[in-house]
């Protein structure tokens, strides 16, 4: 049986680093976490549950990079934050004034996330390690090499290194900004550089309580060996020949004498016809607004059944309904309840293990399809109580037994059908007969006078009711889609709907019956 990529990515890390594992993920809180940095994220999960499930006790950690500066002024942010481009996120004021600063602003709803989505790392903040010391080692490592740093990233990266090059910022303490500063002198044993910065100010700074950050290529290295971190996924932006990865590899290696760690590269996540992921753009899903419209294993789903290096493409138009869809069938694989060889079975099984937020799933109940909830719940014009009783005549009493999931499926479809459904899935059951029903033809409204005659005394299933549409159209000289047609127009006052026989099925019995004769007896008055 081929191995899922985790269970792949775990036994190569346990072959070539040993058993002790540390496994690290980090993201920017600079805008909204969107579906695309949760890649960055799940990669690290899957691979940290694979190595628990081989009896290890590896750890998970979060590193929030809230010590980065504010690069600039985002499409989401006011203008009035230009004032603070170039200082630390965690020293900048939240942008609504909710949380403490701008960092925990975009942290909190995504630490939010990770719990429901069952990602449950220990959560680390790049300012505090700096002010508690945890980087005091390595940035006297790196500035007593800074010279060899400094070569090292001209060789790798192809570009010329400034003459006075410093892998260290200060953050200047009249103005506040960890970016302009020029370092002018070097105290190892007090931990202290001396620096001026772009705004004239002169000053010292002390590394070991977060007076000073290292520069992104550097950054990153030194927390490999700070953090004894073993594992970590990152972009494909990141492995690029000559860039963060090769550079890092190198100065961890050769500066910090530590092995780098086990690289996971990713692929992006698009967004349907609009290009990669980033809050910087504002192309971007947040993880928030996902978990409002696809339950928390969905999400796990699409992440976990792609290989890292293999691009997603989320598309939340009708293809969200096809995803959806191969969820369904990948639980009724696991629970034996569609056939499978032994091996497809074993692999869906796993794929379904990781897909879950606890790791083991619910038992299995009833599911609604998302197809007839959509339809369910525009039928029921959003109503729970209206919902139940068209669940309850489309064959779905059993799901109404855990009204609180169902309630949160009805949910999921309300938010699809307001933000992202296409025109044809958007219905409306008419109050009266739509006048668009005086166009059909007499054989239409013959037909349709045969399927309300039918429909009386007879409670047949999806099945039966399909079928007995079919051989109503043969008999009046239809073509099937030219009855559908007609029961959609004198429904919805337009040519198309749902599956028309489930649709059918979910109205009520005297409704649709009455319907029908009505735009049946249209003619006979004609006439």
């Amino acid at each position: 049986m081929e191995l899922h990529w985790a269970d792949w990515m775990a036994a190569e890390a346990l072959g070539t680093r040993g058993t002790l594992h540390r496994v690290a993920t980090g993201i920017t809180p600079s805008g909204p976490i969107h579906l695309g940095n949760i890649r960055e994220v799940m990669t690290a999960d899957l691979v940290y549950r694979s190595l628990q499930s081989k009896n290890i006790d590896p750890d998970l950690i979060y590193i929030a990079d809230s010590f980065d500066p504010l690069r600039k002024v985002y499409p989401f942010l006011p203008e009035s934050y230009r004032q603070y481009i170039g200082k630390p996120l965690a020293h900048i004021p939240d942008p609504q004034g909710c949380c403490d600063n701008y960092a925990e602003h975009f942290l909190q709803p995504f630490l939010c996330a990770l719990e429901e989505l069952g990602i449950k790392p220990r959560v680390l903040r790049a300012d505090r390690l700096y002010k508690e010391g945890a980087y005091t080692n390595v940035i006297t490592e790196a500035m007593s090499c800074r010279e060899k740093i400094s070569s090292l990233l001209s060789e790798v990266s192809g570009r010329e290194m400034p003459l006075n090059w410093s892998p260290l910022n200060a953050l200047c303490r009249q103005c506040g900004r960890l970016s302009g500063s020029a370092i002018t002198g070097f105290r190892p044993e007090q931990h202290q550089v001396d620096y001026i910065c772009d705004c004239g100010y002169e000053g010292t700074a002390d590394y070991s309580i977060g007076e000073a950050k290292l520069v992104w290529r550097v950054d990153w290295p030194a927390r490999w060996k700070a953090l004894n971190i073993t594992m970590e996924p990152f972009g494909k932006d990141h492995a690029a020949p000559g860039g963060s990865y090769d550079t890092g590899v190198r100065i961890s290696r050769e500066v910090f004498g530590y092995e780098p760690p086990f690289p996971m590269v990713y692929e992006w996540i698009y967004l349907k016809g609009q290009g990669a992921m980033s809050s910087s753009t504002g192309v971007a899903v947040s993880i928030e607004d996902l978990l409002e419209l696809i339950p928390p294993q969905v999400v796990r789903y699409l992440i976990a059944r792609a290989r890292p290096e293999k691009h997603i493409e989320f598309d939340p138009g009708q293809a969200l309904i096809n995803l959806l869809e191969e969820y369904d069938k990948l639980e009724r694989i696991h629970f034996g309840e569609e056939p499978a060889d032994e091996a497809s079975a074993a692999q869906a099984g796993r794929l379904y293990s990781l897909s879950q937020p606890d790791g083991e799933g619910e038992a299995r109940q009833m599911r609604i399809p998302f197809r007839h909830m959509v339809v369910s719940a525009q039928i029921a014009r959003g109503s729970f109580g209206r919902l139940k009783e068209v669940l309850s005549r489309s064959g779905y009493e059993q799901a109404l037994q855990d009204e609180e999931r169902t309630r949160r499926e009805m949910e999921y479809a309300l938010v699809w059908l307001d933000k992202y459904a296409p025109p044809a899935f958007i219905f409306e059951v008419r109050e009266k007969l739509p006048k668009e029903a005086g166009l059909l033809s007499a054989a239409q409204r013959r037909a349709l006078l045969q399927v309300a005659e039918r429909l009386e005394g007879y409670n047949p299933d999806a099945k039966e009711l399909e079928s007995m549409l079919y051989t109503v159209a043969g008999e009046s000289g239809l073509k099937s889609t030219q009855l559908f047609q007609a029961i959609y127009t004198v429904i919805l006052g337009q040519k198309s709907g749902p599956r028309a026989a489930p649709f059918i099925l979910s109205l009520e019995r005297d409704f649709i019956v009455k319907r029908l004769r009505q735009a049946a007896a249209t003619e006979e008055e004609k006439a």
